[in-house]
């Protein structure tokens, strides 16, 4: 196996389009799902592309009220390209008998390639290859070489080029329901022989979209001239034209493809600028070299190396590569976040929740500069989310669950549960601990990169904005002088509310309880960095006063945990009461429980009455801070922390939890890594699998679990290393399990880049020479310093 390949080397109609959301192509301004050019939308394919930030708002009268939803638009389909014998029908592979079938992610270049070896009802045997690209070096352009090989034939072909915005949003089969005509069209056209451009509109965001095709015939490898005809309908055009192929001699199709719109920089009019692109572009030879430069340069520093296995090495790199491409530098200011599912497809509306969590960690020890770009997408929206937090009676900042265009609540407020049919309210707008990850995703960024200007011009007032909603949300309980949070909902997302009640809402849930203490601590250590000046000076716009601070201390020091017996923190008040759950009995009857939420509503039951969890919560505490730092908050809130409850809490809630999220299998490998390494390994091991095996059964063709990707990356790029940010110094405690032989990766800390080589017995270390700094090292509680160009060596056996 090639680890820098995703190969396919057969036809499956059931699998095609999972394969379409694995082989997407992106370059973090659009991306381009891997559809085969003559396919089009229907029960197998889905040929969609999608624009970072490109969303639209609609509304559906259903289940007796008016719902609305904002979308992740599908964009025109540039894709399209078919041929067919004169007087034939359109080439289709469900017609053909297939001789051979290759396809090809490559990912170390970025290209996608398929070669397909067919025979005809006339018996004429064809050989078709495609390779296409989203270039990652120009954001506007994309690239089709589409090349007929007849091997036992001559005649005439009839090749169709098009660019098709008559689509609509049909890659999620819960939500056909739903209005999905977003487009409207503009204008359309024909500028050169060899240029059409399409121009549309979202009907109600009215964001212009253009894209310009120009499309051009070679035989051995020289351009020809060919008589065309321009097809146009409403939102659609085409350019079609006649070839004469000969036995054995290629005969390929280029189509080069721009793509702009009306929310770009330094343009004139979206269609112009499609037009204008593609008269000084190169041919797709030209173009593919400055695309496979430019990811050189991304592996170069991205790439992370593992002695294990081909396929472990080749899924890491799917993941990275997935990664780089829903986030790049064409995304720095596009006023985009990072969407739970990628530009992949239309799974979530494409909407940013929390995801951001575990997405950040890989980008801030490489391309820092993109978390800061994303993290302004949430400060761009702290005005909205002050309206909000307003609205619902509290101080500060109040961030949605769901976010898209404006940074308003996007949650929808009902779900459709497919098992059942039913359409259910929809309470997840409760998880409040959205802000919390927030605050300490701008946190992270600062404690990785010392990026001072940024925490004083923007990340510490939007820490002390989400405090000040927090504190707001707790309540005084004076019979037990401690506070409390009400009416929440944890990770967990199993529970929405008591099982008796009708009011949705869980008190005192652990995880947000404690974040919430995390987060007002953080905000006073934020805002005494800054200068005495700029300190003055935010407190006095934000009108924050000493009482208000005064208060944080007191929520920090009497802030409420609800505990079991034996030392198990309780997800929340009450979760002890509920009735454990039949585990066996129920994966004897469906098998698959990880969506046990819907098998229980269909059978006219609820998760609330049990204690079952979709994914972890209580181990989120785990996962995101360190025996030592919980210790830290713990004993702040006036509670003993035993770092042996960590095995305990971990072995109890393990066993309550189906797993229903790609998230939860990320959580917990990583907090079994410590105690329990091969069982980690296991878990880490399965957590790869999430997307290219597809092990919820049928969720990623919708779009890729962005959050699950990055979190395999995480667990060895800090998990297994052991690498934290404490006292200003990078700190390392590697626990490789026994399954890994060696990782080799780089990061960069706070302007310094280091290469690090670790095996179950060694660690190595060095230092790059880009910068003539000295920095400091913590290995297992020691200090060190190493100079540019030096290595340091470390025994790491135990």
């Amino acid at each position: 196996m090639n680890n820098w390949t995703l190969l396919y080397e057969d036809f499956k109609p059931s699998r095609e389009s999972l394969r379409e959301a694995l082989c997407t192509l992106g370059n973090g301004y659009f991306a381009t799902r891997g559809a085969a050019p003559e396919a089009e939308a229907d029960e197998i394919h889905y040929p969609g592309t999608h624009l970072a930030g490109g969303y639209n708002r609609l509304k559906t009268d259903i289940a007796g009220r008016v719902v609305e939803n904002e979308d992740l638009v599908n964009m025109p389909n540039w894709l399209l390209t078919k041929f067919r014998h004169e007087g034939g029908d359109w080439f289709n592979l469900m017609t053909v008998d297939i001789l051979s079938y290759r396809q090809e992610l490559n990912m170390k270049e970025g290209i996608l390639s398929r070669t397909v070896r067919f025979r005809d009802r006339q018996n004429r045997e064809t050989t078709l290859i495609q390779r296409r690209f989203v270039h990652m070096a120009n954001m506007h352009l994309a690239a089709l070489e589409f090349t007929i090989i007849p091997e036992n034939w001559s005649g005439r072909i009839q090749i169709l080029s098009a660019l098709d915005g008559t689509i609509i949003n049909a890659g999620v089969e819960r939500y056909k329901q739903l209005n999905s005509k977003h487009l409207a069209p503009v204008k359309s056209g024909k500028s050169d022989d060899d240029i059409i451009y399409l121009l549309v509109e979202t009907n109600q965001s009215h964001i212009r979209v253009a894209e310009a095709a120009r499309t051009r015939v070679y035989f051995e490898g020289k351009q020809t001239e060919v008589e065309r005809k321009t097809v146009e309908e409403p939102g659609y055009i085409a350019q079609e034209f006649f070839i004469e192929v000969v036995n054995n001699k290629p005969v390929t199709i280029e189509k080069i493809v721009s793509f702009y719109t009306s929310k770009d920089f330094a343009i004139s009019e979206s269609a112009q600028n499609a037009v204008e692109a593609l008269r000084h572009t190169g041919n797709f030879k030209e173009l593919f070299e400055s695309h496979v430069m430019e990811w050189n340069h991304l592996w170069y520093r991205c790439d992370i190396q593992v002695a294990d296995s081909d396929r472990t090495q080749m899924i890491l790199r799917l993941h990275i590569f997935h990664l780089l491409q829903t986030v790049s530098r064409n995304s720095i200011d596009l006023d985009t976040g990072v969407p739970a599912r990628g530009w992949h497809g239309e799974a979530y509306r494409g909407h940013i929740f929390w995801d951001e969590l575990f997405i950040f960690p890989y980008l801030n020890l490489r391309i820092p500069v993109l978390t800061r770009s994303l993290l302004l997408y949430r400060y761009r929206r702290l005005n909205r989310s002050r309206l909000a937090a307003q609205e619902e009676g509290f101080r500060g900042s109040l961030y949605p669950w769901q976010s898209g265009s404006d940074g308003r609540e996007e949650t929808q407020q009902l779900h459709l549960n497919p098992k059942s049919g039913r359409w259910l309210p929809d309470n997840t707008h409760l998880q409040r601990h959205v802000n919390a990850a927030i605050a300490y995703n701008v946190w992270q960024y600062f404690e990785t990169t010392e990026d001072m200007e940024f925490m004083a011009t923007y990340g510490t007032e939007m820490i002390l904005e989400i405090a000040r909603f927090l504190s707001s949300l707790t309540s005084y309980n004076r019979e037990i002088d401690r506070y409390e949070i009400l009416g929440v909902m944890g990770p967990d997302e199993y529970h929405d509310k008591y099982p008796d009640s009708e009011k949705p809402g869980l008190n005192n849930n652990a995880y947000t309880n404690v974040m919430t203490v995390w987060v007002l601590r953080t905000a006073i250590k934020a805002l005494n960095k800054l200068n005495p000046k700029r300190r003055y000076d935010l407190l006095e716009t934000i009108g924050l006063e000493k009482t208000e601070i005064d208060q944080w201390q007191d929520i920090i020091h009497k802030m409420r945990l609800v505990f079991h017996v034996d030392d198990i923190i309780s997800q929340f008040e009450g979760y002890n009461e509920l009735a454990e759950f039949d585990w066996e009995g129920y994966i004897k009857k469906y098998g698959d429980i990880q969506r046990l939420d819907r098998i229980l509503e269909a059978e006219g039951d609820t998760t609330n009455r049990y204690k079952a969890s979709k994914q972890a919560d209580v181990l989120m505490l785990f996962y995101l801070f360190s025996s030592e730092e919980l210790h830290g908050l713990f004993k702040e809130m006036g509670y003993v922390f035993d770092p042996q409850i960590i095995p305990k809490n971990i072995e109890y809630y393990l066993k309550r939890s189906s797993n229903g999220s790609t998230l939860s299998n990320i959580v917990l490998s990583w907090v079994l890594a410590r105690s329990d390494r091969t069982g980690s390994w296991n878990i880490f091991n399965k957590a790869m699998e999430s997307d290219i095996s597809d092990i919820q059964g049928g969720t990623t063709h919708e779009g890729i679990h962005l959050g699950a990707m990055a979190g395999t990356v995480d667990i060895l790029q800090r998990c297994y290393t052991g690498i934290e940010f404490c006292n200003e110094m990078l700190h390392l405690n590697p626990k490789i399990p026994e399954g890994l032989q060696r990782l080799m990766l780089k990061i960069k800390y706070r302007g310094n880049w280091f290469d690090i080589n670790i095996t179950p017995e060694a660690l190595s270390i060095t230092s790059s020479k880009e910068r003539d700094i000295i920095a400091k090292i913590c290995f297992r509680e020691k200090i060190y310093e190493i100079k540019p160009g030096d290595t340091l060596n470390f025994d790491i056996k135990v």
